[in-house]
């Protein structure tokens, strides 16, 4: 019997290589999704840092003296709600107080998106 000399793949040495590119395209398409998953939770986060520092700039442009403690509301950004919580504490220097404003994904006050501090000033009459 005479042997052929033809050279090429085996039929098992093709299903491995197929098998190795299965596995590599899932593992690519798998990050691409969690690219995907991650653009709105940042998109989320830069919104709720906006509304965090609207409400720092609302309160210097209107000259607020804000009293101590906690507030919450909800404000509207690009279309999505947001909670948001301030809380206002004194400082030593009695002309400045301290404001935490923490922005949340609305309803949910567990997780915070934005924290910004901020300090309003006693306005001079």
């Amino acid at each position: 019997m005479a042997r052929s000399t033809n050279a090429g793949f085996t039929l098992v040495e093709v299903l491995v290589a197929l098998a190795i590119i299965a596995i590599a395209l899932m593992a690519a398409l798998r990050s691409a999704a969690q690219g995907t998953n991650n653009v709105g939770e940042l998109r989320a986060r830069l919104l709720a840092g906006w509304v965090a520092e609207n409400r720092l700039a609302e309160h210097r442009a209107r000259e607020d003296w804000l009293p101590l403690g906690i507030q919450r509301g909800s404000e509207r950004q690009a279309g999505q709600e947001f909670g948001w919580r301030e809380e206002v504490i004194e400082t030593p220097n009695p002309a400045f107080r301290r404001v935490d404003v923490l922005v949340f994904a609305n309803g949910d006050e567990t997780h915070s998106l934005a924290h910004l501090v901020g300090f309003v000033v006693l306005p001079v009459k």
